[in-house]
């Protein structure tokens, strides 16, 4: 036993050397050249309208945090009312990891952009720093949040199995809880912000006025570059924050039935995990004219074959006898093998995602053909790549569920989602890579630096565009696998030993479930809807109203449209984020006070998964597939005579399809990765009271 609270100790020395990291790669960013005073400028804006998002967002959720913490500390009895202090503390490190990625990537963008100017290699280093900043804050926040509060309790209330399982145990749940409050709202709103922008940019720039992406004269490019940190930076640092907390709070909470060193084994790995992606960030190098995304593939690939060499050693150490859940023996080699085919089936995702949205590659050639005939061509092929994409991935993890089941149980699923998300460092860094140098490529073009820099910015943005659509893909197979973890915990904890879908309300529940991501879907499109259309009406006053700013002699009202975004994401996240609290609540009490137990929810958490993954697979490959079609042909060269390049018909189709396509990718999408989590972690909370 004094063993295993040792682990728990080596996991926050894990976290603080994440920390530790993360701050020396800030430093490192900090100290790097700025530029030029235009690109001082540029940066400042979107710097300070990121910021000032943000700490608005941040305003408005303290409220929330405060109301449900209050909820939590009267509903509850005993000691399991410190749920609520539990609550705040999750909530507190998923947006402290948030707002300190996002002040980075604001720093790193414009050192990026001047790093380009003469190498390749040293712009590609400053954008992946600052990616790796949110990756590491996320990481080392999550795990010492968890830890320290982890060891408190047990010091508070003891380890035994009884204190584990009705008091440590279920308050741990509150930090995911707050974790998955704040990742929902932030996703919500982030994804509101930077596609009501995006939309606003493209529709009247590219299409009406003809001018290039992130071009000066268009009001809305700032708000456009803004929202690329909210959304892909921010957003999705708490997206995975929540996936990561969840995964080790259900494997812990499913590991009490086998002893202690089972609650302990997934901060272990963790830990583990810690160190290999930090490992893995030594090996992101390229070379002038070399391929960035090698670099990246480099790091990752070689942070997910570390972790599992170190992985087989801290298990065997461990649990050199392996572990019992009841009458059931699990090996040191089925625990090794259910971690790995977490890992395996998040890479294979990312690798199948990169081939439906990757340009050059068939599904984005066959949207690429298809814009020859018009834009609604191009969208229809846009979404028949989508709903193919959702096939392979869903076959994937159905193996991954089959075999880590098969392997320990429900035990070897929650180890096997963490194994997934093991190298959360590294992943998440280059996924927020990815903004950073589209950041940059702004910059770059609003301060005139000439083709030579954009072409390398170009390199880097594409790639980026790539890496975050894969980024996407590895977060919903975390998601699916975490929902079922933290699905399969409700159930321990709710005390249900099956849940019959012939029962009426269960099948009730299972159709309401498999409802709500299209009701959810459908608020987060029509929010964006609503924002971009008072985007699109300032930018034409604008253009009709300020006089030379077509000419460029004069300066756009970029404030205006900052503010516009910023307004109706505060506004437009409440509704869909309250609908994801309230549904699992009204149904869980309802079926309790009705049929007297809480097999009803148990359908609606099972039809909101699998609904959930298949409609949040299909919209981020589409959008990820637009985007990147619209990305071809830009690249191709300008030839009026075979309708190619950058203003020919086929890329005004390709425009009008990215623009659909960005609210799925970057606003419903990425959200309903949350929401799947959101309902079954809260579905957890909950269970004591059920």
């Amino acid at each position: 036993m004094t063993e295993s609270i040792h682990i728990a100790w080596v996991a926050v020395g894990g976290a603080l050397l994440a920390l530790a990291y993360a701050f020396y790669l800030a430093r490192k960013v900090s100290a790097a050249d700025s530029g030029t005073e235009k690109m001082r400028e540029v940066s400042k804006a979107i710097r300070e309208g990121a910021m000032a998002f943000i700490t608005r967002e941040y305003k408005v959720l303290s409220i929330f945090v405060v109301i449900v913490a209050v909820i939590f500390a009267l509903v509850n009895t005993g000691a399991v009312k410190l749920v609520a202090i539990a609550f705040i503390a999750g909530a507190f490190c998923s947006a402290l990891a948030g707002y300190l990625g996002m002040r980075v990537a604001t720093k790193a963008n414009v050192r990026t952009a001047n790093a380009a100017r003469t190498s390749l290699n040293a712009a590609l280093t400053i954008a992946f720093r600052g990616g790796a900043v949110m990756g590491m804050s996320v990481v080392g926040l999550g795990v010492l949040g968890l830890s320290v509060l982890f060891l408190v309790l047990c010091f508070l209330f003891g380890s035994h199995p009884d204190a584990l399982q009705n008091t440590v145990l279920p308050i741990l749940a509150g930090f995911s809880f707050g974790a998955s409050s704040i990742a929902l709202f932030a996703r919500v709103g982030g994804g509101i912000y930077t596609k009501a922008a995006d939309v606003g940019a493209d529709l009247v720039g590219k299409i009406e006025k003809n001018i290039p992406e992130d071009d000066p004269r268009n009001p809305a490019t700032i708000a456009d570059n803004v929202g690329d940190n909210v959304g892909d930076v921010c957003g999705m640092g708490a997206d995975l924050f929540e996936s990561y907390v969840g995964a080790l709070v259900s494997a812990m909470i499913l590991g009490v039935s086998a002893g202690f060193t089972a609650v302990t084994l997934p901060v272990a790995l963790a830990a583990i995990g810690i160190v290999v992606s930090i490992l893995g960030t030594l090996f992101v190098k390229t070379k002038e004219g070399g391929n960035p995304q090698r670099a990246l593939n480099t790091g990752t690939f070689m942070s997910a074959i570390l972790f599992v060499i170190g992985a087989f050693f801290v298990i065997g150490y461990l649990a050199p006898n392996g572990l019992t859940f009841g009458s059931d023996y699990v090996s040191v080699n089925k625990l090794w093998g259910s971690v790995v085919v977490g890992l395996v089936a998040g890479v294979a995702i990312g690798l199948l995602t990169e081939h439906y949205c990757a340009m050059k590659k068939r599904p984005v050639e066959e949207i690429v053909e298809a814009t020859k005939t018009g834009a609604a061509t191009d969208i229809i092929a846009g979404l028949a790549v989508g709903m193919r994409s959702t096939a392979l991935p869903l076959i994937v993890l159905s193996i991954a569920i089959i075999l880590s089941y098969s392997f320990a149980g429900l035990y070897g699923i929650a180890i096997a989602a963490f194994g997934m998300l093991s190298t959360t460092g590294i992943q998440l860094a280059v996924d927020a890579y990815g903004p950073i140098a589209d950041n940059a490529g702004g910059i770059t073009e609003m301060s005139g630096l000439g083709e030579d820099v954009r072409a390398r910015t170009d390199s880097l943005d594409s790639v980026g565009n790539t890496t975050a659509a894969i980024g996407k893909g590895f977060a919903i197979g975390s998601a699916a696998l975490t929902a079922l973890s933290l699905f399969a915990a409700f159930r321990e904890q709710s005390g249900l030993s099956q849940i019959d879908i012939t029962r009426p309300d269960v099948m009730a529940g299972l159709l309401i479930g498999g409802m709500l991501p299209f009701l959810f879907s459908s608020m987060a499109l029509k929010a964006v809807g609503r924002a971009a259309n008072s985007m699109i009406e300032e930018v034409r006053r604008q253009f009709r109203d300020i006089p030379g700013l077509m000419e460029g002699t004069a300066k756009a009202d970029y404030a205006k449209c900052v503010d516009i975004s910023t307004a109706a994401a505060i506004k437009q996240m409440i509704l869909p984020g309250l609908m994801a609290i309230l549904a699992p609540i009204v149904v869980g009490f309802g079926s309790k006070w009705i049929w007297g137990d809480a097999a009803a929810l148990g359908g609606l958490l099972a039809g909101v998964t699998v609904s959930g993954v298949m409609m949040a697979i299909f919209m981020a490959n589409s959008g990820g597939a637009w985007d990147n079609a619209k990305k071809q042909i830009e690249g191709e060269p300008k030839d009026p005579s075979k309708n190619t390049g950058k203003g020919s018909a086929r890329h005004a189709a390709a425009v009008i399809g990215d623009t659909v396509g960005d609210p799925f990718k970057d606003t419903a999408g990425p959200s309903l990765n949350i929401l799947i989590k959101l309902m079954s972690v809260l579905a957890l909370v909950i269970s004591p009271l059920l």
